[in-house]
C-alpha cells in the first residue's frame, strides 16, 4: 500500500524538480484585495530615542518589535509587516491616512481616471490618464508609471504585452519639495503637516487604485489583480513606499531608488559621498527622523531591507546604477540580499530580484536589463510561470560582505 505522508513529499518535491516552486508556495498568495492586511493587528511599542538599543547589523525582520522571540511562518508574516510598517510610519515617514471608499467617487471620462476624495468637507480631485493597448477590449493588466504611464522604463515593454500604462501625477497630492501645509494633501489634513512625502504620495496612488475598483473593470478595463508600480530615482522611493504600503499592488519595480529606497541606513553611512540619512530631502521624510542621523542611526528598530521586506510575498524588482556614487548602490546590494532571505525562507525567492549594472545614464533603462524587467512582467502581470526571475545581478558587488550586515 502506498505511504500517503510518502507519497505527498514525493509529489511537493517533484513540483519543486519541475517548477522551480514549492508545494507551501503554492498556497502564498500573489497579491492581496485590501490596502493593508494588518490593518487591525496591535500596535508595537515606539520608544523614544534615549530608549532605543543600538543595533550595529541590520535588524532581523522576523523578531517580534517587543522583543519576545522571532517567527518565520508565513502565517505570522502579517503581523509582523505591521509592526514593520508601524515602525517606518512612526520614524521615518508619517502615518499614511486611511480613507474610507464611501469618502470616494470616481468616474472614467474619456482615457481618463478622475478620482474625488472628500475629508473634512474638503474635496482633492485627482486624475490619472490611462494608455489603453490598441484595438483590444481588455479588461488589462496595468502599470501605475510615476509621473507618465511607465515611469521611466521603455513603454514599448509593456505596450508590445497588452498592458495598459496608468500615469501618477504626483504634485496633485504634494510637489517634490513640499511646503508643510501648504500641499494638496494638507486641505484634507490640516493637521498632518508632519507627515513626509513618502506617506503622502503613496496614499495617492492607493486613491488611484481606489477609483479603479469603484469604477469596476468592466468600465475601467483595468484587471485591479494584475497591477504594477514603478519609478525611478526620487520616484523609485516613491514606487518602493507604494509597493510596501499597499497589497494590492502585485509587483513593485524600484528603479535605481538609491538612499532612502532600497539602501540601508545604516550600511550608507559606512559609505563615501551618498545619500545617507542625514543628507536625504527633508521634504520626503518626517523632520523628526533626522535626529537619528550619522551615529544614531543604528538605534533605528527598522532599516530598509525591511521597507524592502514588506512587500513579500509579492513581488519586487530592485533596479541599480553604480556608476552614480550618490545612490548608495553598494547599500542597496546589501539591502537586497538582506530583504531576499524574506522571501526565500518562505520559498518564494522567485519574487524578488535585483540588477545593479552600470554603464548607462540615470534612469535609462539599458538593454541590459531589459530581460529582467520583461521576466518579472511576464511573471507577475502576465501569469507565465516559466519566466525566470530569480535574478541577483550586481558583478560590481560580488566580493562585499553583506553576510556581516546580516542578523545573528
Amino acid at each position: 500500500m502506498r505511504n500517503p505522508k510518502m507519497y505527498a513529499w514525493t509529489s511537493a518535491f517533484l513540483l519543486t524538480l519541475v517548477t522551480g516552486t514549492s508545494a507551501h508556495a503554492q498556497k502564498i498568495p500573489l497579491v492581496y484585495n485590501v490596502e493593508n492586511t494588518g490593518i487591525h493587528t496591535p500596535a508595537p511599542p515606539l520608544p523614544g530615542i534615549d530608549e532605543l538599543p543600538v543595533v550595529k547589523t541590520l535588524p532581523d525582520p522576523f523578531q517580534w518589535s517587543d522583543g519576545s522571540g522571532r517567527s518565520t511562518r508565513f502565517k505570522d508574516w502579517g503581523r509582523r509587516r505591521a509592526e514593520i510598517g508601524r515602525e517606518i510610519a512612526h520614524y521615518e515617514v508619517g502615518e499614511k491616512p486611511a480613507v474610507s471608499k464611501k469618502d470616494i467617487r470616481a468616474d472614467i471620462i474619456g482615457d481618463t481616471l478622475v478620482v474625488l476624495v472628500t475629508v473634512g468637507g474638503e474635496t482633492l480631485r485627482l486624475t490619472a490618464d490611462i494608455t489603453y493597448p490598441e484595438g483590444k477590449k481588455g479588461p488589462f493588466p496595468a502599470i501605475i508609471g510615476i509621473g507618465q504611464g511607465s515611469g521611466s522604463l521603455p513603454a514599448e515593454i509593456f505596450a508590445s504585452r497588452d498592458i495598459a500604462r496608468i500615469a501618477f501625477n504626483f504634485t496633485q497630492v504634494m510637489s517634490h519639495t513640499q511646503k508643510r501645509g501648504s500641499e494638496p494633501i494638507n486641505r484634507l489634513y490640516p493637521d498632518r503637516t508632519d507627515i513626509g512625502a513618502y506617506a503622502a504620495w503613496p496614499w495617492g496612488v492607493s486613491r488611484i487604485i481606489d477609483g479603479l475598483e469603484i469604477v469596476g473593470k468592466k468600465r475601467s478595463r483595468i484587471d485591479t489583480r494584475r497591477l504594477a508600480i514603478s519609478g525611478c530615482s526620487f520616484a523609485g522611493k516613491m514606487a518602493l513606499f507604494a509597493g510596501a504600503f499597499d497589497e494590492r499592488i502585485a509587483l513593485t519595480i524600484a528603479q535605481e531608488p538609491g538612499g532612502g529606497g532600497a539602501a540601508a541606513w545604516r550600511v550608507s553611512e559606512t559609505l563615501g559621498k551618498v545619500e545617507t540619512l542625514g543628507r536625504t530631502s527633508h521634504a520626503w521624510f518626517k523632520e523628526s527622523m533626522f535626529q537619528y542621523k550619522e551615529e544614531n542611526v543604528s538605534k533605528l528598530p527598522f532599516d530598509h531591507h525591511e521597507l524592502c521586506a514588506m512587500v513579500a510575498p509579492r513581488a519586487l524588482l530592485v533596479l541599480g546604477n553604480p556608476d552614480y556614487e550618490w545612490l548608495a548602490d553598494e547599500s542597496g546590494y546589501v539591502s537586497c540580499q538582506a530583504a531576499r532571505k524574506v522571501w526565500e525562507t518562505f520559498g518564494i525567492a522567485d519574487r524578488m530580484g535585483f540588477s545593479i549594472v552600470g554603464g548607462h545614464g540615470h534612469c535609462q533603462l539599458p538593454q541590459e536589463q531589459y530581460p529582467e524587467v520583461e521576466a518579472f512582467v511576464d511573471k507577475f502581470l502576465l501569469g507565465k510561470k516559466e519566466a525566470q526571475t530569480n535574478v541577483t545581478i550586481a558583478p560590481l558587488y560580488e566580493k562585499v560582505d553583506y553576510e556581516r550586515w546580516l542578523w545573528r
